[in-house]
């Protein structure tokens, strides 16, 4: 087996910082998972770039990804988060990027794994407005996946991981927990069981007070803004972290 994702900071793993600054996920996991499942090492490449809006991933990504020597057999696919966090979002165009993406996939001849990433608007300001974009663009995946035939890994829908206890303090960006409870709900969309200690229910965390919505503001809404004032991106300068086939070997212990 030969996995590659690509995507933007979902499925880069922004947050589940490792020790040493990197950052693992859940398509990390998910490539351990496969490895444990076929009982030997697989290859695995990750092109995803954090800030990618759709239009950057498939120009920058798709292609490169199905270039890899040996070519990959699965290929995850995720886009359109950051691109419903903006005003005026066309939804009818992610929907049919999305779809002659997919086709694309099949026609190289591996298997695509279609994503709706997890819902994080309940922490967001105005995250109404946000939350009916992604109901809407999760309708028009569960459709494309019934149309291709293909596996849909839907964690927009999870209402487990919609609890703050599974994000970082961006509020945007999953965490450790939440990115091992992805992991697990794509390998059982791909029909294999997930290590038993990914799928655990995180203790509940109250909702912030006045200090702490101040703190947020300051910290994590006043710097997006001024990202989109300026033109600037997370992703600036950074290159995939994959880009090219690694082994990954199946572990006596989960990690």
């Amino acid at each position: 087996m030969r996995y590659v994702a690509i995507g933007d900071s979902f499925t880069e793993g922004v947050g589940d910082e490792q020790p040493d600054g990197t950052v693992r996920g859940w398509a990390d996991l998910v490539a351990q998972g496969l490895a444990q499942a076929a009982g030997e090492p697989i290859q695995y490449a990750n092109l995803a770039i954090r800030g990618r809006l759709l239009g950057p991933i498939i120009a920058e990504q798709l292609e490169p990804a199905l270039a890899l020597d040996p070519a990959p057999t699965l290929v995850s696919f995720n886009g359109g988060g950051n691109d419903m966090l903006r005003p005026g979002t066309d939804l009818e165009w992610i929907a049919t990027e999305t779809r002659r993406a997919l086709q694309r996939i099949l026609d190289s001849g591996a298997e695509p794994l279609l994503l709706a990433g997890a819902n994080p608007t309940g922490g967001l300001p105005g995250g109404e407005r946000v939350r009916r974009k992604g109901d809407a663009l999760v309708r028009s995946a569960r459709e494309l996946a019934d149309t291709f035939g293909i596996p849909f890994a839907d964690n927009w829908s999870d209402a487990e991981l919609a609890g703050r206890q599974y994000w970082s303090h961006d509020r945007l960006h999953l965490a450790p927990v939440g990115h091992r409870r992805v992991a697990s709900n794509v390998l059982r969309a791909l029909g294999y069981e997930a290590p038993a200690e990914w799928v655990i229910q995180a203790a509940s965390i109250p909702p912030p007070g006045r200090s702490e919505q101040l703190r947020y503001a300051r910290e994590h809404v006043l710097p997006w803004i001024r990202r989109r004032l300026t033109g600037r991106s997370s992703g600036d300068g950074r290159t995939a972290k994959h880009p090219d086939w690694v082994w990954v070997e199946p572990l006596r212990d989960h990690p």
